[in-house]
This record gives C-alpha cells, structure tokens and sequence, in this order.
C-alpha cells in the first residue's frame, strides 16, 4: 500500500514533456509540461530567442503559454500593442533581456496580470514610468545591465495578493534610489543593487528585506546606521568596493538578524573599529578576504557572540569549536567553552 501511495505522488508531481504542439510559431520552439494524475493540468512554455531585429510582435503563441522567452530579438522601445493578444495574458513568467530597449510604455504590460517574474535585463533602460508595473503580481524583476542612474522604487506594487516583491537592479548606473510607495513601504525581500554608480548606502529603512547586495559600487564610508531598521536582513554583501576605506563605529546598527557579512575584496579597507559590528547578535559568519586587513581587533568577537566562521586575508580560515574543560562534580557532566581557532596566527581572541 505504501509503495502505491509513493507512486501515486510521484505521478501528480513529476510533469511530462512533449514538444508536439500544433499552433507554435514555426521560429519558436514550444514544449508543453503536463502535470496532475492523469495529466490533468498543463502549461506551455515557448521560446521565441533569436529570431533577430525586424520581427514583427506581438509574435502569436499558444493560448496556454506560461512561460515565453523573447530574448535577443532587437525589439527596441517597448510598446503597447508588443506583448497584447491571445497567449500573453496566462503568461507567469517573461523573458525580454538583451533587446535593446530603451524604454517601457506605461501600459505595455498591462494584459500581463498573471506575471510574476519578468527579466529585463541586458537592456539600454534609463528609466521606467512608475505606473509600469501597475496592478502585476510580481514576485521577481531583473533590471541588471542596463543604464539607470537613479531608480525611484514606487514603479513596483508594495505587495500584491498578500505576496513581496523580488527586484535585481545590479548592473547598472544607478546614483540614488527612492524606496517608498505613496506612503508605504515596499515588501521586496531580495533586493540586488550591485555594479551600480552609488556613492552611499540607499535609504532603505523599513523594507522587509531578507538579502542584499551592494556588490561591485563606488561608497567610500559605511556611516552609522546606514542599514538601521533592516530588522530581517540575513545576508548582506558589501563585496568589490574599491574605494571602501572606512566603516563608522554602529556601521551596523539595527541588523540584528543577520547572519552572514561579506566585506571580501575591499582592499582599501585595512582597518576596523570594533564597534562597527555592534548590534550584531546573530551572525554566524563574517568574510574578509581580499579585504586590506590583515587582523582583526582582539575584542571584536565581543559584539558577534553568534559568530562561527570568519574568513581574513588570502588564506586565514577561523572557526569557533567546542573545547571540553572539566568534568563537573555536582552536575555530572562535562563543561565546554567556545574558542575560535585559526589555521594562521591572527590577532583573534
């Protein structure tokens, strides 16, 4: 009986593929993906990448289309009539990257209100009208790799149907970002600012943030409390700063569920105040490599009681073990203290 409950799982779980489907555009390749017992449920998936500049859009697909891929086809500015018809109105996923488009009208993708994840990357964006998004379940956006010097942040829906928002804005040009929406607070929860032109950390404050990156931009000075209030950040990555010399005393402050800090190639950055890592009660681990430091102040681990692993300089690996210290005599069992060890000598206590 278990075997043949297992096995009925597996069937309303695992989709069948076939790639026969009779009103695909003969330049596109579409693959239907049965699911359910029975096959009772499908989708088709259309790529339509490659046909090159001068195709006429909208390009007809299958009126089930979930997901439609529409890279590299030299589309230029996007337009009200490129993505309206039969098929793009099921769709829950798009792919317009490396298009050469210079700009979204506000309604180009208004019939899309099923979408939940869109790429626009690879693109020659610089801006986007902020009813662009309007009234789209969006769960994920890329907008890497296009020319945004500023990006205002209310052309997203705070939330929609009780679900946050993911945006990926690394690399562009970005200077400055605005994060609210009329008042209200946008629920991204992933949120990716790398290869960017910001000359300091974006106000930020108050987004349900869980990950974020400001890889690869020119900020000079991490200020007090310029991450206050990013209460759910667990990862934060401030990687490739060239020009990264200084991070304040409470740097961090308000991070207090953070759990991984990467500082790694940041070769201006040779020295830190201790305090700097103040308010971080729950990160586990910290990397510096590729950084300019090449130790670590003695009390540092002092304001990272959580901490497990910490990377520093080309090689030095650091990680905190149990160390057994006696048997206790009333209690009956053995005491352990916390050290942290290093491969190399490092001034880390």
């Amino acid at each position: 009986m278990m075997t043949l409950l297992l096995g009925l799982g597996l069937l309303l779980l695992a989709p069948v593929q076939s790639t026969v489907v009779k009103n695909c555009h003969p330049r596109c390749r579409c693959e239907v993906e049965s699911f359910g017992l029975f096959d009772s449920f499908s989708l088709t998936r259309v790529d339509c990448r490659g046909m090159g500049p001068g195709t006429k859009m909208p390009i007809p697909i299958p009126l089930d289309t979930a997901h439609l891929d529409l890279s590299s086809n030299g589309m230029g500015p996007l337009s009200d009539a490129m993505l309206a018809g039969p098929g793009y109105t099921t769709l829950i996923s798009l792919d317009l990257s490396s298009n050469y488009i210079t700009e979204v009208s506000p309604r180009a993708l208004s019939k899309l209100r099923y979408l939940e994840t869109l790429d626009l990357s690879h693109n020659n964006l610089e801006r986007i009208s902020q009813n662009c998004f309007s009234g789209l379940p969006l769960a994920e956006v890329d907008l890497s790799h296009n020319s945004f010097r500023e990006f205002d942040m209310e052309v997203f829906p705070a939330k929609v149907n009780g679900e946050p928002v993911s945006v990926d804005l690394s690399h562009n040009r970005l200077e400055s970002v605005s994060a609210t929406l009329h008042g209200r607070m946008l629920h991204i929860q992933s949120l990716s600012l790398s290869a960017n032109r910001l000359l300091s950390v974006p106000k930020l404050a108050g987004l349900s943030l869980r990950l974020l990156s400001l890889d690869g931009n020119p900020i000079t000075r991490i200020e007090e409390g310029a991450f206050a209030q990013l209460k759910d950040l667990v990862y934060l990555s401030i990687s490739g700063l060239s020009d990264l010399r200084d991070i304040e005393p409470r740097g961090f402050k308000g991070l207090q569920s953070l759990q991984v800090l990467d500082l790694s190639n940041n070769p201006q950055l040779k020295t830190l105040d201790p305090t700097a890592f103040s308010g971080l009660d729950s990160l586990q681990e910290l990397q510096l490599s590729g950084s300019g430091l090449r130790s670590l102040p003695k009390n540092v681990l002092t304001h990272m009681p959580s901490i497990k692993s910490i990377t520093l300089g080309e090689n030095i690996h650091c990680r905190r073990t149990q160390k057994q210290v006696q048997f206790h005599r009333q209690l009956g069992h053995l005491q352990h203290n916390d050290v942290m060890t290093c491969n190399q000598k490092a001034l880390i206590v």
